[in-house]
């Protein structure tokens, strides 16, 4: 059966893709139909149509088969390109979470099904309102009037077109007032949104992130200028600095043509740069650039599976090779002898070091640098790390046998492409017991994983985490160690 654009057929949904969208088969041709769930027949338009593949609406649900729908809680749910599983039962979500972790690590990584341990997913008790960071596109559109003001919200699902949200149901709630009072800011006072078409327009985004354990709350507008005059700056500082838990008002200057949200330049202009939150008994100060799990009740879940994944005991030398701002880093020097840290984020680094000295954890140290990099300089200047700076030990013959000295456990947790080919082969070098791998992209975790079978290591362990209700990401933790033949 040939397919063309804007054909309207009936499909019958049998699984569910990456991001949460449904899949549906004709004549072996797949369809990708967000909003679609497994069990369901449907009426479908096709929208795209690739040589493999193709993209389709939903215009009816025609047969339903114990497929987990419900109601979705946000009015914009369908319309928004955010949450994608909102019309999924949570119950549902997880399973399909688990089954997405498992089916990658088989199918890709070619794990052995029956030999790993497969615990169960990690479910959130309120999978609503949790979010501790958004960054909100602001955009002028006409009212019912005609007349232009501007809006803020998330972008339609493949496009750049805004849907108008200040009360996001996945968003904490502060941030629906932060929100209305820079729109009414700018309303009152005359200040133009940017424009992407013209490159004009000064306001491009609202960045807001909220410390759940100290209720303090970062403010950054991302502006396409230099500065915001004295007036327009004053008003601004009088209506966000009242907010309960405002702690710090910042401008990001980002004047480039591009899709990236933050440029290089931030400026404070009224309270601290950061904000300070806990995991667990251990405190961060969080500048606006740096990463941070963006849930922090499933965060705290997130690293205590990896340190019982690490079974630290004390006497173990840990590296975690993409530390950020030291969250795991800290967590796990609570139960080792030595934590190393590396991060390639200069601000980064020293918000990890920051915090260190904030929780007075003497057993950890970083290092800003590429860890392919990193590690191998360290391993000369060391020569033999289980023996610590300032011990004495034995000099090693080679960078390989230094490096094989340098590790018991070492924990990685990448951005979503995944581990870096050569720090995979650096790890290897450095031939650890265990590796426990923190993962936001089961399909490169398993890539990962894929290749390091090949040099000798296997997968024992793994836990879903869900840190996104509501959307098609998830977390997961694998627990991966040395074969000793």
């Amino acid at each position: 059966m040939e397919l063309r654009k804007n054909q309207e057929i009936t499909l019958k949904i049998d699984d569910l893709g990456n991001n949460g969208e449904g899949i549906g088969h004709v004549d072996g041709y797949a369809l990708f139909v967000k909003d679609a769930l497994p069990g369901e027949t449907i009426r479908a338009k096709i929208m795209k149509c690739n040589k493999k593949y193709g993209f389709a609406r939903m215009m009816d649900v025609l047969e339903c088969s114990d497929s987990g729908r419900v109601e979705p809680k946000c009015p914009v749910a369908r319309q928004c390109g955010g949450c994608t599983l909102q019309h999924l039962s949570y119950e549902k979500q997880l399973d399909y979470k688990e089954k997405k972790v498992r089916d990658c690590l088989v199918r890709i990584g070619g794990v052995s099904e029956e030999k790993v341990e497969w615990l169960p997913a990690i479910g959130m008790e309120m999978p609503w309102h949790y979010r501790n960071k958004a960054q909100f596109p602001v955009r002028m559109q006409k009212d019912e009037s005609g007349t232009p003001r501007p809006v803020a919200g998330f972008y339609a699902g493949r496009t750049h077109s805004i849907i108008p949200v200040t009360d996001c149901a996945i968003q904490h709630p502060c941030m629906k007032e932060i929100l209305e009072t820079v729109l009414f800011w700018m309303q009152e006072q005359h200040v133009t949104a940017y424009d992407e078409a013209s490159h004009r327009g000064l306001v491009r985004h609202i960045y807001i992130r909220r410390a759940y354990t100290t209720g303090q709350i970062m403010v950054c507008l991302v502006i396409n200028g230099r500065r915001i005059s004295g007036d327009l700056q004053r008003t601004l500082i009088e209506k966000l600095s009242g907010i309960p838990g405002m702690t710090g008002i910042l401008l990001n200057i980002n004047t480039d043509q591009t899709n990236v949200i933050l440029g290089k330049k931030m400026q404070l202009i009224w309270g601290q740069e950061y904000i300070e939150d806990r995991i667990g008994e251990i405190s961060y100060h969080i500048s606006p650039q740096s990463f941070y799990q963006v849930n922090p009740v499933q965060t705290e879940k997130l690293y205590q599976t990896a340190l019982e994944f690490a079974s630290l005991t004390g006497e173990e030398v840990v590296w975690d090779l993409y530390c950020g701002i030291g969250t795991i880093s800290l967590f796990l020097a609570q139960n080792a002898k030595k934590v190393y840290g590396v991060e390639i984020v200069p601000e980064a680094i020293k918000n990890a070091r920051e915090n260190a000295r904030l929780n007075g954890i003497h057993n950890a140290e970083f290092f800003c640098g590429a860890a392919e990099e990193v590690v191998p300089r360290l391993a000369e200047e060391l020569g033999g790390v289980r023996n610590l700076p300032g011990e004495e030990g034995n000099e090693a013959e080679s960078e390989t046998e230094k490096m094989s000295t340098l590790a018991d456990v070492v924990v990685v947790d990448p951005p979503r492409k995944g581990c870096d080919g050569v720090l995979l082969d650096t790890i290897v070098k450095m031939a650890p017991e265990k590796i426990v791998y923190v993962s936001c992209d089961p399909a490169t975790l398993a890539r990962d994983v894929k290749l390091l079978g090949e040099k000798g290591y296997e997968v024992r362990k793994v836990r879903a985490c869900d840190m996104f209700g509501q959307g098609g990401h998830t977390e997961c933790v694998v627990e991966i160690q040395r074969k000793h033949i």
